[in-house]
């Protein structure tokens, strides 16, 4: 079990890091990426995301860090959270397609690719995918209990929440008060309760 839960903390620690760089790299800098193509800007991003990940595997005994036990809590916990993220992914999967999911819409030279997604659980979140995220890697460093694997999930909040902030602006650029509509009406992460008719 113990290495089984250091690989657990190995896959977090090495992939997430660069996942997030990602969207760093493409949502700030969405203008630049439109005039060099959408494939050659999924390229250039693809090799450094890679890069990224070989670099961190050569460290990954200093960055997955102590080893803090195995606690059949934690793994009965991570395994709750690892479902309700797999849950959240299947919804989210019947409108966010992996072309999308790519940022391949919004590489589009003309700055008005895709269509703006408020159906389906989109109706009750506007940002299920990155929900989805942050459940599964708290569920990922419950199962590894490595200082490291709760670090990197800790890390994850505010970083999640300013890939938010500036996915947000583009798409109020790109879809203007179609966007702005759904944003008054749709909660970023979590859903509201409805109101009881009386």
């Amino acid at each position: 079990m113990d290495r089984i839960r250091y690989l657990v903390g190995v896959l977090l620690v090495v992939s997430l890091p660069p996942a997030v760089v990602w969207w760093f790299v493409v949502h700030p800098f969405v203008g630049f990426w439109r005039r060099v193509g959408a494939k050659p800007a999924v390229w250039a991003v693809g090799i450094m995301m890679t890069a990224g990940m070989v670099g961190l595997w050569f460290i990954r005994r200093p960055l997955v860090g102590r080893d803090l036990g195995t606690h059949w809590i934690l793994i009965a916990l991570g395994a709750v959270f690892l479902c309700l993220a797999f849950y959240l992914g299947m919804r989210r999967r019947k409108q966010l397609t992996m072309r999308i999911l790519s940022g391949l819409p919004e590489l589009q030279a003309d700055g008005k690719g895709g269509e703006l997604l408020t159906g389906g659980v989109y109706a009750h979140v506007r940002h299920p995918r990155y929900v989805e995220v942050v459940v599964g890697v708290f569920g990922y460093a419950a199962l590894a209990n490595h200082v490291g694997a709760w670090i990197t999930a800790v890390a994850l909040l505010p970083a999640i929440h300013l890939v938010v902030i500036l996915e947000e602006r583009e798409l109020a650029r790109r879809f203007g008060t179609e966007y702005e509509a759904y944003r008054a009406r749709v909660p970023r992460y979590l859903p509201r309760r409805p109101t009881p008719t009386p």
